[in-house]
Order: structure tokens, then C-alpha cells, then sequence
């Protein structure tokens, strides 16, 4: 199977360790189906498969990817949910043995994926392959954060720290599709105006003091934004947290949490009927993922550069 993989780990250099070829895909269960791939797109997760944090040196070699859309063996146009696991009071994401694609089972950067018949959603035909996958991981990540963690309303205003990262990015989109009033803060002025640009009403500088306090704050990045992210907060206020790149460890200042009685609210990936709520979200709202570049899968590795490098601005898209 034409695919790119993972041929082994490499912490300090894991270009090293990206291959673009034919390779033979792991096992999957008898009753998944197949899907044949039409469009895929990057993911930190993809860069944290190489470096040994999301796979293991004796998984290799292991065809990554978690999102994709393409056709279903029926015909049907669809997207491809990522997440693997049986649901637990109807969330597969509490499944203590959840895995994503690329984890445990082959990823979809491939000519063909095979997935569970229930992992299949119906691509509406508003949405062209290209901007369906975009959607799987960062972008239901975002609409869990917001619209089932965050307990906002139309006309709230939402913080995303970070701007310019795959969830934060995905939640300005969708913040304002879902009629929020949407901040950001970043470290990069140029980050700041092009969150702007692309929906976000204000940016701040990381730790700026803000004109008002929030509903609730959007939380990707930690230990270096999370004494801002409880300052920014209105009494009975919602964090919701689905990351910490920058450390995982900040001050808990569980005095501020109790006598504000804030929320902190844990949030990951999301499910199938989330998924689809998403779609009809992006297809009612007319709003579509950004797309840094689309790039034939055989260019990969030049997407894979720029996500290391961080020298991108949305998704980067790969088609066969």
C-alpha cells in the first residue's frame, strides 16, 4: 500500500524517520471497512508519532495519519471519525482503551484506510474532501471545547490562549460561528492580527490585563498561560483544558477556583454525534477549516517540515 509512515522514532530529528513508499498496513479486525482516500490532512500528533511521544520505536513501521475523507465502499462521500474505542455512557472518548488511527491501527495517510463501518460520517455536499479533512482532530477537539465543555451562549466572549495553533485556530472559526465573542492572546503580534483576520473580534499579548472578564477561556498551552487563563475569568467561569505544550504542571491556585467557584472542565477529541453536529454546523453557518497549502501526498515532507517549523497558518492538506 503506497503510504507515509513512521519507520521508526526519532526524538531530535524525526524527518529522519519519515518515509513516503509502499508498505504493508498492520492488521485490523475482519468486519472494518474500507476507505479509499481522497484527501488527509497534518497534525501535531503526526510529528509527536515520529519523535516516540504518540508511538512506540517496536510499533514501526506504522502508516500514520488520523484524519481523512474519501469514499466509502458503498459510494458515499464521507469523513473519517478518528477516534477507536466502544462508547462508555455514550462517549467512545471515556473508553479507558480509546486509541486513535495511527496509535494501535494503521493511520489514514494511505491510499486506503480501514476503519469501523461506525467511524463513517456522511460528508455533506457542502463541504469538498480537501475541507472535510481538516476536521477530525483539531476541529472537533475545538467544537467539544465549545460547544459541549464550555457552557457558552450566543453573544459570551471565549479566550483562546495561543493563536495560531491547530485547536486554538479551529476554535476562532467555530467560536464565531457559533456566535461568540472571541479573544485571543499570543506572544506574536503577526499571529494576533491574522487571528483577527480571520474571525477573532480582539488579541492580546499573553498576560495582557483584559477589558472584561470571560465567560470562559480556551486552554491549549498551560503552564505558561494559566495564571492568566484564571485571572481572565468571571465568577462561576468554564476553562476548559485539552492541552499544555508549554508544561503541565502550573500552580493549581485552588483558592481562586473555590471562591470564584470556577469550572475546569477536562475535554478530548470528540464524539461521532458531536462530529456530526460539526458538519451541520459548517454547513448551516457557510463557514469552512483554513487551509494553510494543499500538497500531493507524495510533497509531504514538505508539510511535515513546516509543522515542525512552525511556519504555517491553518491546515495543511494532502491529496492523492
Amino acid at each position: 500500500m503506497h503510504a507515509i509512515y513512521a519507520s521508526g522514532v526519532d526524538p531530535e530529528n524525526p524527518l529522519s524517520v519519515l518515509e513516503i513508499g509502499d508498505v504493508e498496513p498492520k492488521p485490523t479486525p475482519e468486519e472494518w471497512v474500507d476507505v479509499d482516500v481522497k484527501a488527509m490532512s497534518l497534525n501535531h500528533h503526526d510529528v509527536w508519532a515520529l519523535r516516540g511521544q504518540a508511538l512506540r520505536a517496536e510499533q514501526a513501521p506504522m502508516i500514520l495519519g488520523t484524519d481523512a475523507a474519501g469514499i466509502a465502499p458503498d459510494g458515499t462521500p464521507v469523513v473519517i471519525h478518528a477516534v477507536i474505542g466502544t462508547p462508555v455512557r455514550g462517549d467512545e472518548t471515556l473508553d479507558p482503551k480509546r486509541s486513535m488511527l495511527s496509535e494501535v491501527y494503521p493511520g489514514t495517510f494511505a491510499d486506503k484506510v480501514r476503519v469501523p463501518a461506525g467511524n463513517l460520517i456522511a460528508l455533506p455536499e457542502a463541504l469538498s474532501f480537501e475541507q472535510a479533512a481538516c476536521l477530525p482532530t483539531a476541529y472537533l477537539t475545538a467544537y467539544r471545547m465549545l460547544a459541549t465543555k464550555s457552557g457558552t451562549q450566543p453573544g459570551d466572549t471565549v479566550l483562546i490562549q495561543g493563536a495560531g495553533g491547530g485547536v486554538s485556530t479551529a476554535a476562532v472559526v467555530l467560536g464565531k460561528a457559533m456566535g461568540l465573542r472571541v479573544w485571543v492572546t499570543s506572544r506574536d503580534s503577526e499571529k494576533g492580527e491574522w487571528a483577527k483576520s480571520i474571525g477573532a473580534d480582539e488579541a492580546f499579548e499573553v498576560g495582557a490585563r483584559l477589558p472584561d472578564r470571560v465567560d470562559a477561556v480556551i486552554e491549549t498551552v498551560g503552564e505558561a498561560t494559566w495564571d492568566h487563563s484564571l485571572k481572565s475569568l468571571r465568577p462561576g467561569g468554564t476553562i476548559v483544558v485539552s492541552g499544555a505544550t508549554s508544561g503541565a504542571m502550573p500552580p493549581s491556585q485552588l483558592n481562586r477556583v473555590f471562591f470564584l467557584q470556577l469550572q475546569i472542565a477536562g475535554s478530548t477529541m470528540g464524539t461521532a454525534e458531536e462530529f456530526s453536529r460539526l458538519l451541520a454546523l459548517l454547513a448551516e453557518s457557510g463557514v469552512r477549516p483554513i487551509i494553510d497549502r494543499t500538497l500531493p501526498m507524495d510533497s509531504a515532507r514538505e508539510g511535515f517540515a513546516a509543522m515542525i517549523d512552525g511556519t504555517l497558518r491553518g491546515k495543511i492538506v494532502m491529496t492523492r
